[in-house]
């Protein structure tokens, strides 16, 4: 674990930041300043990390690694915590789910800082670990400008390090952890705090900060989505099955796949890939024969589980025609853009004046156009307008449908504008 009197790279950025007129050579990072720590997997060592961070001064750089495209819950395993005067930290949450309480109250301390928060928090959340208030240098990086805002572009072009990297996409399920797996995790919370610093002063100089601040609390305070009334539809490739029979099979090999990716913890994909359920949908296969000659479904461990696939596909095609889904892609708001011109001429014009008039507010004031308003909330704007289309109501209008204060008071006058528009 690190030293608190070592002199590590986090230190020397936050005292001098590499000046980007000098545009000096980056210097590789192949290890934490204290070394690589040893994983936290038992309540005393906890204990004794729960005291270090007290002992600690300053914001808690937080991270996670999960196991994305391995296991089907989204859940954490492994934190990683840094603070100044307490060095880095990493927990492994599996053994000590039920007794991370005094974690959690020393985490309420003080400001966490994490890259891409919206990546971590709901896992974190489900650990019982909520930050009191948030800095997220990922949303701070857009918000100032910065075209790319990956956590080692922004590492190395404002701190001037290069992190060592190559492990995002591992299994972090595994058991035990090997060395360089952790040295990575352990590098990702290194340079956090130097970097929302010197973030903090870029967006301050801009006059972006409260603009910042708005979006950290949306952030923080954002409720988990609902779910999705009819997940099966986001099948990559559904697009190509065109009867509602065909539908109800692809949706019967969804349920089914997702119901053993569940009980065995496995991402489903890993259990069958999207493409295997629409080419079997496509396929039409009438024997078990049939279906292990197609891709996938010949393999070793599929050939097993054949029969109950075709088991699932048979039950779609007996459905009666009143529990058949609609072809129709029923969804909560305005239709793809590309129809808007046939369906409502109007409402295309008022979303065309709109675009080009946030562009220009984005580009007068460097940020994403994404950011300066959600593209959802505008397309619904503009499908639907208000009544009232004067600033005022369109100004209602965004606040009820979750945008900030700051974005607003940028966007409401122009939106208002472009909201009579027609073609």
């Amino acid at each position: 674990m690190h030293n608190a009197e070592h002199a590590s790279p986090a230190t020397a950025a936050t005292s001098a930041p590499p000046r980007e007129e000098q545009a000096p050579a980056p210097e590789l990072l192949t290890e934490p300043a204290g070394g690589t720590p040893p994983v936290i997997d038992d309540v005393d060592a906890l204990r004794a990390a729960c005291e270090r961070l007290t002992a600690g001064t300053g914001p808690f750089a937080v991270d996670t690694e999960r196991a994305s495209g391995y296991r089907y819950w989204p859940k954490a395993y492994l934190v990683q915590i840094r603070r100044d005067g307490a060095g880095t930290l990493l927990i492994d949450p599996v053994p000590l789910a039920e007794h991370l309480q005094p974690l959690a109250e020393v985490l309420g301390e003080a400001e966490w800082v994490l890259h891409a928060a919206s990546q971590d928090l709901p896992c974190l959340a489900e650990l019982g670990l909520t930050p009191p208030s948030l800095f997220d240098t990922e949303l701070a990086g857009r918000l100032a400008g910065h075209e790319r805002v990956a956590l080692g572009t922004l590492v190395e072009k404002l701190l001037g390090y290069t992190l060592e990297k190559g492990h995002s996409a591992a299994d972090w399920s595994k058991r035990p952890l090997p060395r360089d797996w952790l040295n990575y995790a352990a590098l990702d919370v290194e340079l956090l705090v130097p970097l929302r610093d010197t973030l903090e002063r870029e967006l301050d100089e801009q006059g972006k900060l409260d603009w910042a601040r708005q979006e950290f609390e949306a952030v923080r305070t954002a409720p988990a989505p609902a779910p999705r009334a009819e997940p099966w539809r986001r099948t990559s490739g559904v697009h190509k099955v065109r009867t509602a029979r065909g539908l109800a099979a692809v949706r019967a090999l969804w349920e089914a796949r997702d119901e053993m990716a569940r009980k065995r913890d496995r991402a489903p994909s890993r259990v069958l890939p999207d493409s295997a359920i629409i080419n079997a949908v496509l396929s039409d296969p009438g024997t078990t024969e049939a279906l292990q000659a197609l891709p996938v479904f010949g393999g070793r461990v599929q050939r097993r589980y054949a029969a109950m696939w075709l088991k699932h596909l048979k039950a779609a095609k007996e459905l009666p025609a009143d529990q058949l889904p609609s072809t129709a892609n029923h969804h909560d708001g305005p239709p793809p853009v590309n129809r808007w011109g046939d369906k409502d001429p109007d409402a295309a014009a008022r979303l065309a004046a709109a675009r080009t008039a946030l562009s220009d507010i984005a580009e007068r004031h460097t940020l994403p156009v994404e950011n300066l308003l959600l593209p959802d909330l505008l397309r619904r704007t503009c499908w639907r307008p208000p009544a009232d289309r004067s600033p005022e109501g369109v100004a209602a209008v965004l606040t009820d449908g979750g945008a900030r204060q700051w974005q607003v008071d940028l966007t409401a006058e122009a939106l208002s504008a472009a909201l009579h528009a027609s073609a």
